[in-house]
C-alpha cells in the first residue's frame, strides 16, 4: 500500500484518477453508454462523476491529500475558523476546498498557528479535528524524508462588492 507522504511516481501507465483504481471490464447497454458518453466522453470518468456525486453525502475525513503524480495538495471542509488561523480557503465543485494564503504566511507559521490554536481548547468538536489534520499532515510532509514541502502561488479570482467596482471604474477613467 502506498504510504501517505510517498509521491514518488510510479512504474507504468500514467494514472487515470487521482485515487487508487482498479480495472474492470463492464457490459452496458448501448442506450446506457450513450448517456454516459452525454455526461463526459471517456465513459469510466462518467461513471466516476456519477459515483462522486453519491459519494459527496457522504463524511469525507476532514483534512486529506489529493494526489496527482508526484505532487499533492491538502483538501480540507471549509470552515470559517480555519480562515480566522490566516488562511483563505478556494472552494472547489466537491464542497472541499485549497488552502491559499498571502505573503505574511508559510507552511511553517501555519502549522504553529494551528497547533497553538488548539492547544487553546475553545475549538468546536469538528474545527479541532480539522485543525489536528492540517497540522499532522504538515508534520507528517515536513518530516518526511521522502517529500518536500513546497509552497505555489494560485490564481485566485475575488468579486468586488459593486460600490468598490464603481470607485475602480471612476479611478480608471480619471487615470486617462
Amino acid at each position: 500500500m502506498k504510504k501517505p507522504f510517498d509521491l514518488r511516481p510510479r512504474r507504468g501507465r500514467p494514472r487515470k484518477f487521482n485515487t487508487p483504481s482498479t480495472a474492470i471490464t463492464l457490459t452496458l447497454p448501448d442506450d446506457v453508454i450513450a448517456a454516459l458518453q452525454g455526461i463526459h466522453p471517456d465513459v469510466s470518468r462518467a461513471v466516476v462523476r456519477i459515483a462522486q456525486k453519491e459519494n459527496s453525502a457522504r463524511p469525507r475525513p476532514p483534512a486529506e491529500l489529493s494526489t496527482f503524480g508526484r505532487r499533492a495538495v491538502i483538501l480540507v471542509s471549509p470552515s470559517p475558523v480555519l480562515e480566522t488561523a490566516g488562511v483563505m480557503l478556494v472552494p472547489l465543485t466537491d464542497g472541499r476546498a485549497l488552502i491559499s494564503f498571502d505573503e505574511t504566511m508559510n507552511t511553517s507559521r501555519l502549522e504553529l498557528v494551528l497547533r497553538d490554536t488548539i492547544d487553546e481548547g475553545r475549538l468546536s468538536p469538528e474545527d479541532d479535528r480539522l485543525f489536528r489534520a492540517v497540522a499532522d499532515l504538515l508534520k507528517g510532509a515536513r518530516l518526511s524524508k521522502s517529500v518536500e514541502l513546497h509552497q505555489r502561488q494560485i490564481v485566485v479570482l475575488e468579486s468586488v462588492k459593486p460600490r468598490q467596482a464603481a470607485r475602480a471604474l471612476v479611478r480608471s477613467r480619471r487615470k486617462r
